[in-house]
């Protein structure tokens, strides 16, 4: 080879790189947990040029008309509070453009149940399973998930954000 041609050469491979890497950056990239079958990411890889967009932290509606809004019966109990939270993350997303599937961070609070004062971690799963990890929706957040001593109201068992990417 020429010695000429060898910086054209060199310049022309490093070219074809960058446009590879610029095609592929394109997507997220999500690690599974190795050996698990669990519903979360181990960590979620965000591209250059993909935009993040942060929710506030969601809280229940009223579930129940009928019961008084000052007791816990008209917010249901945390799989009926996550099911509702989770439907209104959904209908924000929507509104912006997005979908669950472009969630790839979701923070957790929870509050301890009255008969145990302790988060009923089960019945969220049973609402969270519902809107990730699906054949629908298999894409999977990284998430964490806490107990925490209380919420605004006092009757909110629930709260979660998330963080969506917007490619």
């Amino acid at each position: 080879m020429s010695k000429k041609l060898i910086p054209a050469f060199v310049l022309t491979s490093v070219l074809a790189g960058l446009m590879t890497t610029q095609v592929n950056a394109a997507e997220v990239i999500r690690h599974k947990l190795p050996n698990s079958d669990f519903p979360i990411s181990l960590a979620v890889e965000i591209p250059p040029g993909v935009t993040l967009v942060n929710l506030s932290g969601v809280v229940p509606p009223i579930a129940d008309s009928k019961a008084d809004p000052k007791t816990l019966a008209a917010y249901g109990d945390t799989e009926v509070q996550t099911v509702n939270v989770l439907k209104n993350i959904e209908a924000t997303l929507k509104s912006l453009g997005l979908t669950m599937g472009d969630v790839i961070k979701m923070q957790v609070y929870l509050v301890g149940t009255p008969e145990t004062g302790k988060m009923d971690f089960a019945g969220f799963m049973k609402g969270y399973t519902q809107f990730f990890g699906t054949k629908a929706q298999p894409k999977l957040p990284t998430r964490s998930a806490f107990q925490v001593a209380g919420l605004a109201n006092p009757n909110y068992l629930v709260e979660i954000e998330v963080t969506a990417a917007r490619p």
